[in-house]
């Protein structure tokens, strides 16, 4: 047996628990280890926050002969995608797979290059975060806590953040592979 779930969210702070609680009760009715149940939250978290901060400025979005986008069900030709995020995740077999996707303008060059099953370079460490910045450390995060990493933006359509992890199982869990 497999779960997949889809959430249509606003760009609102109140969205990110949002997100975090369905994906834990998810993942906790399933029978998912609490630990990696937490890492995955946590990324999640981060990646949902991210899109809230930053998901919506793109500029063209219900400009004024600017073309209408149709990327996905949900986006208004009134712009109001711009407001909004999508939250996907799939627990099947032995992975728990999440994507996080937004219509603001997209990562920076840099951040697509790197996938966390690359390993990290002394050119990668010039991209973290200086120890005192308030923020920055949310991709590093998610590198840390999922086993794979891919970021990606949409052309004209916004960025997506994708991210696994091998699950490991409660016993008696309703999902387990067997």
């Amino acid at each position: 047996m497999s779960i997949w779930w889809s959430l249509h969210l606003r760009r609102e702070a109140a969205s990110v628990p949002l997100a975090r609680r369905f994906l834990l009760g998810t993942m906790e009715t399933a029978g998912v280890d609490p630990d990696i149940s937490f890492d995955l939250s946590v990324a999640l978290s981060e990646a949902c926050a991210n899109a809230v901060e930053h998901g919506g400025d793109r500029r063209d979005v219900g400009a004024p002969g600017a073309p209408w986008d149709t990327w996905d069900a949900w986006d208004e030709q009134s712009g109001s995608a711009s407001g909004q995020y999508r939250v996907t995740a799939y627990l099947d077999g032995e992975k728990c797979r999440i994507e996080v996707a937004d219509s603001g303008p997209g990562f920076p060059a840099r951040c697509v290059l790197r996938t966390a099953d690359q390993p990290q370079s002394d050119q990668h460490q010039q991209f973290l975060p200086p120890v005192d910045a308030e923020d920055g450390r949310g991709l590093c995060l998610i590198e840390q806590l999922a086993d794979h990493v891919h970021f990606d933006n949409r052309p004209g359509r916004g960025a997506v953040v994708s991210f696994d992890k091998v699950l490991k199982w409660r016993e008696g869990a309703l999902l387990m592979v067997s």
